[in-house]
Protein backbone atom coordinates (compact mmCIF):
# COMPACT_ATOMS: atom_id res chain seq x y z
CA UNK A 1 0.00 0.00 0.00
CA UNK A 2 0.98 3.81 -0.58
CA UNK A 3 2.63 5.34 1.76
CA UNK A 4 0.00 8.05 2.13
CA UNK A 5 -3.17 5.74 1.88
CA UNK A 6 -3.83 6.70 5.38
CA UNK A 7 -7.35 6.28 5.16
CA UNK A 8 -7.70 2.52 5.06
CA UNK A 9 -6.71 0.20 7.62
CA UNK A 10 -3.46 -1.44 6.91
CA UNK A 11 -1.27 -4.23 8.47
CA UNK A 12 2.08 -3.12 9.44
CA UNK A 13 4.99 -5.66 10.18
CA UNK A 14 7.84 -5.32 13.00
CA UNK A 15 10.14 -8.46 12.76
CA UNK A 16 12.71 -8.72 15.63
CA UNK A 17 16.06 -10.82 14.58
CA UNK A 18 19.66 -11.38 16.97
CA UNK A 19 21.00 -12.67 13.68
CA UNK A 20 23.90 -14.55 15.40
CA UNK A 21 27.48 -13.38 14.16
CA UNK A 22 26.92 -11.58 11.05
CA UNK A 23 30.47 -10.82 10.25
CA UNK A 24 32.09 -10.14 6.91
CA UNK A 25 35.81 -11.77 6.64
CA UNK A 26 38.08 -8.76 6.70
CA UNK A 27 39.02 -7.20 10.14
CA UNK A 28 38.00 -4.02 11.58
CA UNK A 29 40.45 -2.38 13.03
CA UNK A 30 40.38 -2.11 17.20
CA UNK A 31 37.81 -5.01 17.38
CA UNK A 32 38.53 -8.59 18.08
CA UNK A 33 36.49 -10.40 15.37
CA UNK A 34 39.64 -12.47 14.68
CA UNK A 35 37.48 -15.45 14.85
CA UNK A 36 35.92 -14.04 11.90
CA UNK A 37 38.78 -14.45 9.36
CA UNK A 38 39.45 -16.63 6.77
CA UNK A 39 42.77 -18.16 8.46
CA UNK A 40 40.48 -18.46 12.03
CA UNK A 41 39.56 -21.68 13.40
CA UNK A 42 36.35 -21.05 12.46
CA UNK A 43 37.63 -21.10 8.97
CA UNK A 44 35.03 -18.01 7.83
CA UNK A 45 34.94 -17.78 3.99
CA UNK A 46 33.62 -15.35 1.41
CA UNK A 47 31.31 -18.54 0.64
CA UNK A 48 30.24 -19.10 4.21
CA UNK A 49 29.42 -15.56 4.89
CA UNK A 50 27.28 -14.73 1.36
CA UNK A 51 25.53 -18.37 3.18
CA UNK A 52 25.03 -16.44 6.07
CA UNK A 53 23.64 -13.11 4.33
CA UNK A 54 21.19 -15.17 2.24
CA UNK A 55 19.89 -17.19 4.95
CA UNK A 56 19.50 -14.33 6.73
CA UNK A 57 17.25 -12.70 4.11
CA UNK A 58 15.70 -15.69 4.11
CA UNK A 59 14.52 -15.54 6.98
CA UNK A 60 13.19 -12.04 7.18
CA UNK A 61 11.82 -12.65 3.87
CA UNK A 62 9.89 -16.19 5.26
CA UNK A 63 8.11 -13.63 8.04
CA UNK A 64 6.38 -11.46 5.40
CA UNK A 65 3.70 -14.84 5.24
CA UNK A 66 0.28 -14.04 5.96
CA UNK A 67 -1.80 -17.11 5.34
CA UNK A 68 -1.81 -17.51 1.41
CA UNK A 69 -0.57 -14.12 0.39
CA UNK A 70 2.62 -12.45 1.54
CA UNK A 71 3.66 -8.72 2.22
CA UNK A 72 6.93 -7.84 2.91
CA UNK A 73 7.96 -6.82 6.57
CA UNK A 74 7.70 -2.80 7.23
CA UNK A 75 10.78 -3.01 9.84
CA UNK A 76 13.36 -5.50 10.89
CA UNK A 77 15.42 -4.70 14.33
CA UNK A 78 18.31 -6.55 13.58
CA UNK A 79 21.15 -7.77 16.65
CA UNK A 80 25.09 -9.03 16.18
CA UNK A 81 25.29 -6.88 12.75
CA UNK A 82 29.10 -6.25 12.09
CA UNK A 83 29.02 -2.63 10.18
CA UNK A 84 27.75 -1.26 7.63
CA UNK A 85 29.52 -2.85 4.97
CA UNK A 86 27.58 -6.03 6.14
CA UNK A 87 24.45 -4.05 5.86
CA UNK A 88 25.24 -3.15 2.09
CA UNK A 89 25.52 -6.25 1.36
CA UNK A 90 22.75 -7.58 3.13
CA UNK A 91 20.08 -4.87 1.78
CA UNK A 92 21.43 -4.88 -2.16
CA UNK A 93 23.13 -7.73 -2.66
CA UNK A 94 21.84 -10.80 -1.26
CA UNK A 95 18.13 -12.15 -1.61
CA UNK A 96 16.93 -9.18 -0.04
CA UNK A 97 18.36 -6.57 -3.01
CA UNK A 98 14.42 -5.83 -4.18
CA UNK A 99 12.94 -5.27 -1.62
CA UNK A 100 13.86 -1.84 -1.27
CA UNK A 101 14.84 -1.84 2.38
CA UNK A 102 16.90 1.33 3.62
CA UNK A 103 18.79 0.98 7.09
CA UNK A 104 20.22 3.19 9.88
CA UNK A 105 22.70 1.44 12.48
CA UNK A 106 25.23 2.25 15.29
CA UNK A 107 28.33 2.12 15.75
CA UNK A 108 28.87 0.98 19.11
CA UNK A 109 32.40 0.40 21.00
CA UNK A 110 31.67 -3.35 21.30
CA UNK A 111 34.56 -4.84 21.64
CA UNK A 112 33.69 -7.62 19.23
CA UNK A 113 32.24 -4.98 16.71
CA UNK A 114 28.87 -5.88 16.95
CA UNK A 115 25.80 -3.53 16.24
CA UNK A 116 22.11 -3.15 15.92
CA UNK A 117 20.68 -2.12 12.68
CA UNK A 118 17.01 -0.94 11.64
CA UNK A 119 15.65 -2.01 7.73
CA UNK A 120 13.00 0.00 7.03
CA UNK A 121 10.84 0.28 3.95
CA UNK A 122 10.23 3.92 3.16
CA UNK A 123 7.14 3.10 1.38
CA UNK A 124 5.86 2.70 4.74
CA UNK A 125 7.88 4.00 7.28
CA UNK A 126 9.40 7.79 6.59
CA UNK A 127 12.05 8.29 8.37
CA UNK A 128 12.53 11.71 10.42
CA UNK A 129 15.47 11.18 12.50
CA UNK A 130 17.47 8.59 13.71
CA UNK A 131 20.45 8.74 16.96
CA UNK A 132 22.32 6.07 19.40
CA UNK A 133 22.53 6.25 22.60
CA UNK A 134 25.61 5.19 24.75
CA UNK A 135 25.54 3.65 28.26
CA UNK A 136 28.92 3.73 29.72
CA UNK A 137 29.11 0.23 31.77
CA UNK A 138 30.31 -0.20 35.77
CA UNK A 139 33.94 -0.68 36.55
CA UNK A 140 35.60 -3.11 35.30
CA UNK A 141 33.03 -3.98 32.43
CA UNK A 142 33.57 -3.84 28.98
CA UNK A 143 31.29 -1.16 26.58
CA UNK A 144 28.18 -3.14 25.28
CA UNK A 145 26.03 -2.04 22.53
CA UNK A 146 24.59 1.34 21.83
CA UNK A 147 20.97 1.81 21.61
CA UNK A 148 19.25 2.84 18.48
CA UNK A 149 16.65 5.00 18.43
CA UNK A 150 14.38 6.05 15.20
CA UNK A 151 11.94 7.97 14.28
CA UNK A 152 9.44 8.11 11.11
CA UNK A 153 5.74 8.59 10.12
CA UNK A 154 3.62 5.59 9.73
CA UNK A 155 0.07 5.07 7.88
CA UNK A 156 -2.17 6.81 10.56
CA UNK A 157 0.04 9.83 9.95
CA UNK A 158 1.74 9.58 13.43
CA UNK A 159 5.22 9.22 14.69
CA UNK A 160 6.17 5.87 15.50
CA UNK A 161 9.40 5.51 17.98
CA UNK A 162 11.88 2.58 17.70
CA UNK A 163 14.49 1.42 20.31
CA UNK A 164 16.56 -1.10 19.34
CA UNK A 165 18.24 -2.53 21.89
CA UNK A 166 21.10 -5.57 22.37
CA UNK A 167 21.68 -5.90 25.89
CA UNK A 168 25.04 -6.47 27.97
CA UNK A 169 25.17 -10.35 27.78
CA UNK A 170 24.92 -12.28 30.83
CA UNK A 171 28.25 -13.90 31.14
CA UNK A 172 29.17 -11.15 34.53
CA UNK A 173 26.39 -12.52 36.54
CA UNK A 174 25.26 -9.49 38.94
CA UNK A 175 27.18 -6.88 37.47
CA UNK A 176 26.23 -7.45 33.83
CA UNK A 177 22.79 -7.36 35.28
CA UNK A 178 23.55 -4.11 36.78
CA UNK A 179 24.75 -2.81 33.41
CA UNK A 180 21.25 -4.37 31.88
CA UNK A 181 19.35 -2.05 34.93
CA UNK A 182 21.41 1.09 33.37
CA UNK A 183 20.53 0.36 29.90
CA UNK A 184 16.46 0.02 30.38
CA UNK A 185 17.06 2.77 32.73
CA UNK A 186 18.05 5.38 29.36
CA UNK A 187 15.61 4.00 27.57
CA UNK A 188 12.59 3.74 30.06
CA UNK A 189 13.82 7.92 30.76
CA UNK A 190 13.78 8.70 26.73
CA UNK A 191 10.55 7.37 26.33
CA UNK A 192 9.36 9.39 29.35
CA UNK A 193 10.29 12.47 27.55
CA UNK A 194 8.32 11.48 24.42
CA UNK A 195 5.18 10.98 26.07
CA UNK A 196 5.45 14.35 27.61
CA UNK A 197 6.04 16.01 24.96
CA UNK A 198 3.48 13.78 21.85
CA UNK A 199 0.38 12.94 23.28
CA UNK A 200 -0.47 9.18 23.01
CA UNK A 201 3.07 8.60 21.63
CA UNK A 202 3.50 5.27 20.11
CA UNK A 203 6.99 3.94 20.99
CA UNK A 204 8.05 0.48 20.62
CA UNK A 205 11.06 -0.95 22.55
CA UNK A 206 12.65 -4.57 21.10
CA UNK A 207 15.47 -6.10 20.43
CA UNK A 208 17.86 -8.79 22.46
CA UNK A 209 17.02 -8.06 25.97
CA UNK A 210 19.11 -10.59 27.44
CA UNK A 211 16.39 -10.84 29.82
CA UNK A 212 12.98 -12.74 30.64
CA UNK A 213 9.93 -12.07 31.98
CA UNK A 214 10.29 -11.24 35.33
CA UNK A 215 13.48 -9.43 35.58
CA UNK A 216 14.12 -6.25 36.94
CA UNK A 217 15.03 -4.75 33.13
CA UNK A 218 11.25 -5.92 31.59
CA UNK A 219 9.72 -4.54 35.19
CA UNK A 220 11.05 -1.06 34.38
CA UNK A 221 9.65 -0.58 31.41
CA UNK A 222 6.35 -1.84 32.40
CA UNK A 223 6.53 0.76 35.36
CA UNK A 224 7.33 2.95 32.78
CA UNK A 225 4.03 2.35 30.74
CA UNK A 226 5.51 0.39 28.51
CA UNK A 227 3.20 -3.37 28.04
CA UNK A 228 4.80 -6.50 27.06
CA UNK A 229 3.06 -7.70 23.92
CA UNK A 230 5.36 -10.12 23.35
CA UNK A 231 5.20 -11.89 26.52
CA UNK A 232 3.16 -14.99 25.52
CA UNK A 233 4.58 -15.15 21.74
CA UNK A 234 4.84 -18.80 20.65
CA UNK A 235 5.57 -20.41 17.17
CA UNK A 236 3.71 -22.79 15.85
CA UNK A 237 6.21 -25.88 15.03
CA UNK A 238 7.12 -26.29 18.34
CA UNK A 239 9.30 -22.99 19.57
CA UNK A 240 8.22 -22.19 22.76
CA UNK A 241 10.29 -18.65 22.52
CA UNK A 242 12.89 -17.63 20.60
CA UNK A 243 15.74 -18.59 22.55
CA UNK A 244 16.80 -22.53 23.23
CA UNK A 245 19.62 -23.70 25.87
CA UNK A 246 19.60 -27.10 26.69
CA UNK A 247 16.16 -27.96 26.03
CA UNK A 248 14.71 -24.75 27.70
CA UNK A 249 13.24 -21.76 25.75
CA UNK A 250 13.61 -18.24 26.74
CA UNK A 251 12.31 -15.10 25.90
CA UNK A 252 15.42 -13.38 25.57
CA UNK A 253 14.08 -11.28 22.39
CA UNK A 254 11.09 -8.91 23.64
CA UNK A 255 8.67 -6.15 22.30
CA UNK A 256 7.26 -3.68 24.44
CA UNK A 257 5.12 -0.82 23.13
CA UNK A 258 3.15 2.01 24.44
CA UNK A 259 -0.42 2.29 25.72
CA UNK A 260 -1.25 4.37 22.26
CA UNK A 261 0.66 1.37 20.24
CA UNK A 262 -0.09 -1.70 22.51
CA UNK A 263 -3.70 -0.91 21.59
CA UNK A 264 -3.29 -2.02 17.60
CA UNK A 265 -1.51 -5.27 17.98
CA UNK A 266 -3.12 -7.62 15.89
CA UNK A 267 -0.80 -10.66 16.48
CA UNK A 268 2.39 -11.46 18.21
CA UNK A 269 4.69 -15.04 17.35
CA UNK A 270 7.55 -16.61 16.75
CA UNK A 271 8.51 -16.92 13.51
CA UNK A 272 9.61 -21.13 13.93
CA UNK A 273 9.13 -22.04 9.71
CA UNK A 274 10.36 -25.85 9.74
CA UNK A 275 13.53 -24.78 8.07
CA UNK A 276 14.55 -22.55 11.05
CA UNK A 277 14.44 -25.11 13.36
CA UNK A 278 16.26 -29.03 13.74
CA UNK A 279 15.27 -31.93 15.71
CA UNK A 280 16.93 -31.67 19.45
CA UNK A 281 18.29 -35.23 19.28
CA UNK A 282 19.50 -34.59 23.16
CA UNK A 283 17.05 -32.46 24.86
CA UNK A 284 14.10 -33.62 22.84
CA UNK A 285 11.62 -31.53 20.66
CA UNK A 286 12.97 -29.17 18.19
CA UNK A 287 16.04 -25.87 18.72
CA UNK A 288 16.98 -23.38 16.21
CA UNK A 289 18.88 -24.25 13.19
CA UNK A 290 22.19 -22.44 14.08
CA UNK A 291 25.26 -21.62 12.07
CA UNK A 292 27.45 -23.20 14.32
CA UNK A 293 28.09 -25.50 16.84
CA UNK A 294 30.91 -24.67 18.66
CA UNK A 295 33.45 -24.47 15.86
CA UNK A 296 31.59 -27.08 13.68
CA UNK A 297 29.76 -24.98 10.63
CA UNK A 298 26.06 -26.08 9.83
CA UNK A 299 25.12 -23.87 7.49
CA UNK A 300 22.23 -23.28 9.27
CA UNK A 301 20.50 -19.03 10.22
CA UNK A 302 20.15 -18.29 13.84
CA UNK A 303 20.53 -19.64 17.31
CA UNK A 304 17.33 -16.95 17.65
CA UNK A 305 14.17 -17.27 15.73
CA UNK A 306 12.41 -14.32 14.50
CA UNK A 307 9.48 -12.53 16.73
CA UNK A 308 6.89 -10.83 14.85
CA UNK A 309 4.77 -7.93 15.81
CA UNK A 310 1.64 -6.76 13.71
CA UNK A 311 -0.07 -3.10 14.16
CA UNK A 312 -2.77 -1.91 12.36
CA UNK A 313 -3.06 1.57 11.03
CA UNK A 314 -6.15 3.16 9.73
Amino acid sequence: MHFFSIFLATIFTLVTLNAENLFDTKHDDGKNDYEWLEESTRRWSPYRYWQKLNHTAQTILACGEQGDSFVLPDLIALCEVENDSVMVDLTRRSILRNAGYDYVMTNSPDQRGIDVALLYSPLTFKLKYSRSHRIDPPKNLTPSRDVLEVCGTVANGKDLHIFVVHAPSRRNGKRSAYYRQLVFTRIAEVSDSIRAAEHDAQIVVTGDFNDVTGAPPLQLLEQHELEHVSRNATGKNGARHTYQYRGVWYNFDNVFASHALASRVSDCYVMDAPFLLEEDTKWSGVRPKRNYYAFKWQNGYSDHLPLVTQFVFE
